[in-house]
C-alpha cells in the first residue's frame, strides 16, 4: 500500500470521540485505523459506491471487534453522495480517491458540506503513476492541483504531511 493509514491519521489529529467520514473508503484501511483511534465514543462513516467492499469492511471490522464503523453505500462523485448530514463530522478522510473520481470538485465540496466548522480534512493521493503501480498517468492529481481543489471549495491549507514514499498528504481546515 506504500502509505500507513495509522500514521497518516495521527498526523491529521483524530481524537477519541471524534466522528470521522472516510469518503471513498474502499477496502477500509483508513476506516479501520480511524475506528481504533476514535474508540467506543466515536464513529467512523465508511462511504463507498462499491457494495462488495463495504461488505468486506463490515466483516473485517467485526473480526477486529470494532463496532464503531457504519458502512454507507454512497457515491462521493455526486452532490450529497455521502448521505451524511451537513456539519456532522469532525474529520474527513479522502485517501487514494481523488484520482479515481470524475467530479473532483463535487467530492471536495461534499467533504466541506459534512465537516463541522473548524473540522479538519486529510487528502492523501499518489504522487505519480510508477509504471502502472499507481493510477494511470493521465489520472494522477498533482499536489498543487489537490490543494487548489480544496482551497477553491473554501478549505484553508494547514500543512503537508509525510504520507509515504509514493504519496503526498495535506491537512486542511474548514
Amino acid at each position: 500500500m506504500f502509505s500507513d493509514p495509522q500514521k497518516n491519521i495521527e498526523q491529521l489529529g483524530v481524537d477519541p470521540g471524534n466522528k470521522v467520514a472516510d469518503l471513498g473508503s474502499g477496502a477500509g484501511f483508513y476506516s479501520l485505523a480511524a475506528a481504533r483511534v476514535v474508540g467506543t465514543q466515536g464513529r467512523v462513516f465508511a462511504v463507498d459506491v462499491q457494495q462488495e467492499l463495504l461488505t468486506r469492511l463490515k466483516r473485517d471490522a467485526a473480526a477486529q471487534h470494532l463496532e464503531n464503523i457504519d458502512v454507507v453505500w454512497g457515491d462521493v462523485d455526486e452532490p450529497n453522495g455521502s448521505h451524511l448530514a451537513d456539519s456532522s463530522v469532525d474529520r474527513v478522510l479522502i485517501a487514494n480517491v481523488l484520482f479515481q473520481v470524475d467530479h473532483k470538485d463535487v467530492l471536495v465540496r461534499e467533504a466541506y458540506r459534512i465537516l463541522k466548522p473548524k473540522g479538519r480534512a486529510l487528502l492523501v493521493d499518489w504522487t505519480d503513476s510508477f509504471g502502472g503501480l499507481g493510477p494511470q498517468p493521465a489520472r494522477v492529481v498533482k499536489p498543487s492541483q489537490g490543494r487548489a481543489l480544496f482551497e477553491q471549495a473554501g478549505f484553508t491549507f494547514i500543512r503537508d504531511i509525510e504520507a509515504g514514499a509514493h504519496h503526498y498528504g495535506m491537512v486542511f481546515t474548514k
